[in-house]
């Protein structure tokens, strides 16, 4: 007796993405704003990404025992979150009494969206078998239940909210969660970041990494951000006089509401604009970054120190595991051996978080998440036939050997765009929709900045590096597959790869073994005998402000609408004319 478990998220109208577990081996994940080519899809339902894991799996609507949603009704008597909501809340009356009186409404409006959803994918709306998880219980499932650890582990969850939670502490044994305690809205530390993100210029739920990116620019010694938020007696309280805020607190410009107040700007100045990261903004960066560092810390120490004594293990997931200073800092705790933080751990990675807890409750435990290759590849004549019909009639030739070939081209100084294999799930590149660059070669990061990703120059570039090059260049010996830590570089690494080595001497490493993308395993090879270095610059497949790059068509869309000379997908290589 198999068990199929379809995960769909989308309940916070961002990120819908879909999952599919067979018999607990995830089979596909993918993001809805792969296909429909916008990013995060707001407001859109996971329609072509679920449409996706049928087809990968070679299965119909009716072989699907369970769809499972990351988003759950909240009960006002079963625990506080409504209440606190509404206290919280209480200059906004409406909110409020909608919290007490409502609270589920929109659980009821997002059901009833997937169910239209299924029904358009041909499910039987009257016979699916639909089932809720808590938002947070998804988050802790997508890190708990994916870290492969056996033994007794910390779990965490910290993001923006979900249904009214915003951050998860608990503890997860032989598959079964346990919570310890939550926080709900509006005492959110990511919603405090999200809300900084938002006066720094940048848009929630997209900009957070630019403002991660910005701190180490900055000096966070200069301005006092502790009024903002503070941790004491257990409980984590934000200062809704500034920030997390909704109604007639918002400060609001060009009909926009923000997620600041006036009283905001009052103190620290007017809202940045453009691109350039200048003072004081850069060290408001760095003093959002302290603060979120220091109040995260705090939290797991009285919450979960006591687990973390006993075993070591941490899962985290949530928006904010993706900030990687802060996983650097967790990893460092003497109390912590591994820290698995899940890949998609924004709301995206609720698909596979939903997915994986019901196929566990159901008795079918779930693998270890070992890579992200989760979405579609292409046929080298998929990708021909993608040629011929491209209005820009691409040159292409097929070539023998890959990595050889690509890494000559990478070692004379030129940006590739890299496509191969399944397409990565979650928001990193990780060598299936890359641009890559030789990080040995000056100036290469600048010239991807100018020529394609035209992205702020502050940001940084990441190392891909093969499993045999992680002991030597990185300070701390700890798995790495997935990008989601920053490491110190050690001495005379910088010198060597200057391309992805950050501002304050750390790198965001992607550490590969070869079992999982053996083609890009195998071009870093190339390039250590080329270069002596067994690492190449990777950041995504795409343009500023659109989502990676999933087919054919969309990477020569994006190779024609960018200066880059070079695209390689699969064994076919197109090359623009003038180099030729």
């Amino acid at each position: 007796m198999g068990l199929t478990v379809l995960g769909l998220s989308g309940a916070l109208s961002h990120d819908p993405s879909a999952a599919l577990y067979i018999d607990g081996k995830l089979i596909a994940a993918v993001e809805e704003e792969r296909f429909v080519r916008d990013k995060h899809a707001k407001n859109r339902m996971p329609y072509e990404s679920a449409k996706f894991c049928l087809e990968q799996a070679g299965i119909q609507p009716a072989d699907v025992d369970i769809v499972c949603i990351p988003f759950a009704p909240i009960s006002l008597f079963g625990s506080n979150a409504r209440w606190h909501y509404a206290k919280r809340y209480w200059y906004a009356p409406d909110r409020s009494l909608d919290a007490i009186l409502t609270g589920n409404r929109r659980f009821k409006r997002y059901r009833k969206k997937i169910l239209w959803c299924l029904e358009q994918l041909g499910f039987d709306a009257k016979k699916v078998r639909l089932e809720p998880v808590e938002h947070h219980l998804a988050h802790a499932s997508s890190a708990y239940h994916c870290s492969g650890f056996s033994e007794k582990t910390a779990i965490l969850g910290i993001d923006g909210k979900g249904e009214y939670a915003t951050t998860f502490f608990g503890w997860g044994e032989n598959g079964k969660i346990h919570k310890i305690k939550e926080f709900y809205d509006p005492d959110s530390l990511g919603g405090l970041y999200g809300a900084i993100t938002e006066y720094l210029g940048f848009e929630m739920l997209d900009g957070e990494f630019k403002v991660m990116g910005m701190a180490p620019y900055g000096d966070a010694a200069k301005y006092d951000f502790s009024r903002l938020a503070k941790f004491e007696n257990g409980e984590l309280i934000i200062n809704t006089d500034y920030a997390n805020v909704i109604g007639f607190r918002r400060y609001k410009e060009k009909g926009k509401g923000y997620y600041f107040s006036p009283k905001l700007i009052e103190w620290l100045g007017p809202k940045r604009e453009g691109d350039i990261a200048d003072d004081p903004y850069i060290h408001y960066a760095a003093a959002m970054q302290a603060l979120f560092e220091k109040l995260a810390l705090e939290m797991i120490d009285y919450y979960l120190g006591d687990v973390l004594k006993e075993t070591g293990r941490l899962a985290f997931a949530g928006g904010c595991a993706l900030n990687v200073k802060l996983n650097q800092r967790i990893i460092a705790r003497s109390d912590v051996k591994e820290l698995f933080v899940q890949p998609a751990s924004g709301d995206a990675g609720t698909a596979v978080g939903a997915a994986s807890y019901i196929s566990v409750k159901n008795g079918v435990p779930v693998e270890k998440m070992e890579h992200v290759y989760l979405g579609p590849s292409y046929s080298n004549e998929d990708i021909i036939a993608a040629c011929a019909r491209h209005p820009n009639q691409p040159q292409w030739q097929k070539i023998d050997d890959v990595p050889q070939e690509i890494a000559k081209v990478l070692v004379e100084g030129n940006p590739v765009a890299w496509f191969q294999g399944r397409m990565e799930f979650g928001p990193r590149a990780l060598g299936g929709r890359s641009i890559i660059g030789c990080p040995s070669v000056a100036g290469v990061a600048d010239r991807i900045n100018e020529q394609i990703k035209f992205r702020e120059r502050w940001r940084p570039f990441c190392p891909s590096m093969l499993d045999t090059v992680a002991p030597q260049m990185l300070s701390v010996d700890h798995p790495s597959p997935f990008m989601t830590f920053t490491f110190d570089v050690k001495e005379g690494w910088a010198e060597r790869v200057p391309e992805v080595v950050h501002e304050d001497g750390t790198a965001r490493a992607q550490v590969l073994k070869r079992d999982y993308n053996p083609r890009y395993y195998d071009l870093m090879k190339e390039l250590e005998v080329m270069t002596g270095n067994g690492v190449v610059l990777n950041t995504s497949l795409n343009r500023r402000g659109e989502p990676m790059v999933c087919s054919p068509t969309d990477a020569l869309n994006m190779f024609f609408g960018s200066d880059l000379q070079f695209l390689i997908m699969e064994d076919v290589l197109v090359v623009k004319e003038s180099e030729q």
